[in-house]
């Protein structure tokens, strides 16, 4: 386990009590999960060998480990990560349709899981028909069937169609059908794994009502997403998993922002980096020293300042470029001493310092670098940069880099 993993289980540990768990919806203790590794025939036969006597698998893969979280009526959330990190099988442990190798978990009330939405539907058989199967595999019962039936139509609004065999649908059309059904489970935790991803806007929206309904109800929802609008907007926390650990887990907006640095980060690493020359080179300017203030760390809508120290090996004053980028290398702005005709001050013979404050850094949360660039007086060359990274906090939802003043007219 990751140092990462170790303190988000440090600081979210489930309760261990009885009476504490009776009071909630879910609760998850150090879970994990192992499949056998099998690469040949003579394995097979002797994985079989090895669970005949008792043994567990000699090869395994580790999908999940050690993940722990404590769900409370009313409670939501997020799951996020990579494709292959481990999300599927954690909503799969916690659904019941795995068990897992290590770990516990508790659940206290009726799960819905809409995991994969249309899967327990017969082709041959028309919408109608298919609600009275899938009903009936949910566990509902004849006359609660009958009662919900209306209902789930209305929901699905599919028109006529509903009385057409089901092999004639289009995936959307499924979908709606097969989150209608689910729905009418009215259960104490849903599951749900990319359900927003597929149907069109409209069926999306009241998907949406539908969570917040039930949220606004008491119900427990673990939302499994790669959009992090709606972890955002449906989550009041999120679990970050990335090779079967936990990564971070906190509240939705700032679990949800380092995610999204960590991939434009990712992307970064995948552009040709700019190179950076030797500030030691006789006959270069260059950019000696770099400091932010307040530092790495700073509040969205707070004042920086960027102090540094530029070598000039003839004495005359350099010219000085700073700029801000994305972590994926995305430019934000930049500006330098000769766009605004000043001139760093003289600090020795061959030094220069200078000093360029943001009354107000309007950035959105996330992770940015700054870069200051050492030019020749005439602004025409440049021979040196020195970049220092630094993360915007804050709670904000919008969309884009910076924040620009606005207000709604109605």
């Amino acid at each position: 386990m990751n140092h990462a993993s170790a303190q988000a289980s440090t600081l979210h540990e489930p309760a261990r009590d009885a009476s504490a768990q009776r009071s909630l919806h879910l609760s998850l203790a150090h879970v994990g999960k192992d499949y056998a590794k099998v690469e040949s025939r003579a394995g097979r036969l002797r994985l079989v060998y090895d669970l005949l006597r008792g043994r567990g698998a000699a090869s395994v893969f580790r999908a999940l480990d050690d993940v722990s979280f404590d769900l409370a009526p009313g409670a939501s959330l997020g799951i996020i990560g990579e494709n292959g990190a481990g999300k599927s099988t954690l909503l799969k442990i916690v659904a019941g349709v795995i068990k897992p190798t290590r770990g516990s978990v508790v659940v206290n009330g009726r799960v819905g899981a809409l995991l994969e939405l249309g899967s327990g539907f017969h082709p041959e058989y028309s919408g109608l028909a298919n609600i009275d199967l899938a009903a009936a595999l949910l566990g509902l019962a004849p006359a609660e069937i009958a009662q919900k039936r209306e209902a789930i139509i209305a929901f699905a609004d599919l028109g006529d169609h509903i009385r057409d065999p089901i092999k004639n649908y289009s995936s959307g059309m499924v979908v709606r059908l097969g989150f209608a059904v689910a729905t009418a489970l009215e259960p104490d935790v849903l599951i749900t794994d990319e359900v927003l991803a597929v149907g069109d806007e409209s069926f999306q929206k009241k998907c949406i009502a539908w969570m917040e309904g039930f949220l606004a109800g008491g119900g427990t929802l673990l939302l499994c997403s790669h959009s992090m609008y709606h972890i955002q907007k449906l989550c009041r926390d999120a679990l970050w998993l990335k090779g079967g650990e936990v990564v971070r887990y906190g509240d939705a907006p700032s679990v949800t922002q380092a995610y999204l640095a960590w991939h434009e980060e990712k992307s970064a690493q995948q552009k040709a980096p700019i190179p950076r020359k030797a500030a030691s080179a006789a006959g270069v300017y260059a950019v000696q020293s770099l400091d932010l203030e307040p530092g790495e760390s700073i509040a969205q809508g707070a004042p920086l300042v960027v102090r540094g120290d530029v070598y000039s090996p003839d004495g005359r004053a350099p010219v000085v470029l700073v700029g801000i980028v994305r972590a994926d290398g995305t430019p934000v702005y930049g500006v330098s001493t000769d766009m605004d005709r000043v001139a760093p001050q003289k600090s020795g013979p061959n030094a220069f310092r200078f000093a360029l404050e943001f009354p107000r850094l309007d950035l959105l949360p996330g992770k940015y670098t700054l870069r200051a660039h050492a030019l020749d007086p005439e602004g025409v060359r440049l021979f040196d940069h020195v970049e220092r990274t630094f993360v915007v906090t804050g709670d904000a939802r919008e969309f884009g880099m910076v924040r620009l003043p606005h207000a709604w007219r109605m």
